[in-house]
């Protein structure tokens, strides 16, 4: 953890650094537990945003203008100007013009940096990371990024910061390995955004993790990672080929969110791939749950929007078929069915009458008290 210049607060309450550096300790290698809440100062009402958003940025951007026009003025006496005004959580243009206004950018960091480092409340931590994404340094992207675990609130900015800084990529490859749920949306969209290759490798094996808002993001994420080209790796990369199961997935509940399978223009040649190769290794659950959920998808819906030919279409949805009834998946998918997998009950019933698969021709069992109360 880099050393913060400027001047300690004198202030006895905890500050969201701090808060998040402890935390992170106790789970190094993970997302915060319910995402670093509560904050030290969750006992204060939040203020409320205006009726007018577009106007959010206003308030505090004028208390930042005189701030700096007072070339005395320490970053020790922000410390509670934003308590009781609304700091929007993404850019804000208003607020970035401000940090701009000041002709010392040196001032404009250091102030950042001790909001970021000091701040007893989001408001404040919120307005450092805003200045810091218009003057950080590279030696400022370990600071960023441990704020950045607080994602649910400063997930948009320290994304955005790192973003922007020299090297900020690798910073940002650590963060998303850490955050979860809207922050990891906010990281993994400044990933792609990057567009750097050091980047792909991790984008095309851990940017999704199941959770449903995966979707805003998993076919930007293929098409950063230009996973099409990887394509011939599926034979010797299982991490790669699960992965893009799961990512295939995504896509197919993702309208309204992010790219379906019917906007991303890879859809037929890497369903096509993932068919070939889906049964090269073991069956697990996760893997049958993954083809099965793609099965039905190709069965219930037209060829287009899945953007496939028919005849490509047809195709692979054989090949799932074939793979799903092949007695090492029948029988994965049997016992999970019979320790009670929750998933492959809703399962075997929502599909029912869309796509007949014989794993589920005699479930449940006729002894089975799975419909009864409860």
């Amino acid at each position: 953890m880099s050393a913060v210049s400027g001047p300690r607060s004198p202030d006895t309450r905890t500050g969201l650094y701090d808060h998040a550096v402890r935390l992170h300790r106790q789970n190094p290698n993970e997302p915060l537990p319910r995402d670093g809440k509560p904050y030290p100062d969750d006992g204060r009402p939040r203020p409320a945003a205006p009726d007018d958003l577009r106007t959010a940025g206003l308030p505090v951007a004028r208390v930042l203008d005189a701030h700096f026009a007072e070339p005395s003025a320490q970053p020790a006496a922000l410390a509670d100007a934003f308590r009781d005004l609304y700091v929007p959580i993404h850019r804000n243009a208003d607020i970035a013009a401000a940090a701009r206004r000041c002709t010392d950018a040196w001032r404009v960091r250091r102030t950042g940096r001790w909001l970021v480092r000091h701040g007893t409340d989001e408001g404040a931590v919120t307005v450092g990371l805003a200045l810091l994404a218009e003057a950080a340094a590279p030696d400022d992207g370990p600071l960023i990024r441990t704020i950045g675990l607080l994602s649910g609130t400063s997930g948009p900015l320290a994304a955005h910061a790192l973003e922007r800084l020299d090297g900020g990529a690798a910073h940002l490859l650590w963060l998303a390995d850490r955050v979860a749920g809207w922050g990891r949306v906010y990281v993994v969209e400044a990933l792609c955004r990057l567009d750097d290759p050091a980047t792909r490798p991790w984008l095309l094996r851990r940017a999704v993790d199941g959770d449903f808002l995966n979707g805003c993001f998993a076919g930007r994420a293929a098409t950063a990672a230009r996973l099409h080209e990887a394509l011939p790796e599926f034979g010797q990369d299982r991490e790669l080929l699960d992965h893009t199961g799961r990512l295939l997935q995504i896509m197919t509940q993702s309208a309204g969110m992010g790219m379906t399978l019917r906007h991303y223009p890879h859809s037929a040649a890497v369903l096509a791939a993932h068919a070939r190769h889906a049964g090269d290794p073991p069956p697990t659950v996760e893997r049958f749950c993954v083809v099965a959920s793609l099965t039905l998808h190709l069965a219930t819906e037209s060829p287009e929007y899945s953007g496939c030919t028919p005849a490509q279409l047809d195709a692979v949805l054989a090949a799932y078929l074939a793979l799903l009834d092949r007695e090492d998946w029948y029988a994965t998918a049997r016992t999970a069915l019979a320790a009670q997998n929750e998933w492959l009950r809703w399962f075997a019933d929502f599909s029912r009458s869309r796509l007949r698969l014989r794993v589920f021709e005699d479930w449940p069992p006729a002894t089975d008290e799975a419909d009864g109360p409860g």
